[in-house]
């Protein structure tokens, strides 16, 4: 039997048991250590809807939404590795939903990399993000081979 691959649309709406709390032992404790005891791994519904709130002109970062998502979740940090992965589910599953023709999607060109950076990770890569947020009014600066907003800091959700 062939194996059919999820949507991303699939992946966002399957929680997989999460939230998880892990404590932060072994190989983790080498990594992750300075980070705190405890780390969550939060569903990826919880990014999406965090990134659904971000309205036109503001942004977001990965790590605000890792940090709200930690004190939410009584936990010291979110796990770097599942917030990039589940922020890139949310990502393509908008554009699934553009796809079939909604108007309302997760507006995900507006969450960040920590540094202000874009995602190139995106669908349509960081090209697609920066003429989105563009249409917003937002600079864009290039520094390198990497795009960032210029002055996001002035720019982000509380």
């Amino acid at each position: 039997m062939a194996y059919k691959k999820k949507t991303a649309r699939e992946k966002l709406s399957d929680d997989k048991d999460l939230p998880k709390i892990v404590k932060v032992e072994g190989k983790m404790k080498k990594v992750w250590g300075s980070l705190g005891e405890k780390c969550v791994i939060a569903p990826a519904k919880d990014y999406d809807e965090m990134m659904k709130n971000v309205k036109k002109g503001e942004l977001i970062t990965i790590n605000q939404m890792r940090e709200k998502l930690a004190k939410k979740y009584k936990a010291d940090f979110t796990c770097p590795i599942t917030a990039g992965i589940f922020v890139n589910i949310a990502a393509h599953a908008a554009e699934e939903d553009a796809a079939e023709g909604r108007k309302e999607i997760t507006p995900y060109w507006r969450t960040l990399k920590s540094n202000g950076e874009l995602n190139e990770k995106y669908p349509e890569g960081i090209e697609r993000q920066a003429e989105r947020l563009k249409k917003e009014g937002h600079v864009i600066e290039k520094k390198g081979k990497k795009m960032t907003v210029k002055e996001f800091e002035k720019k982000l959700v509380e």
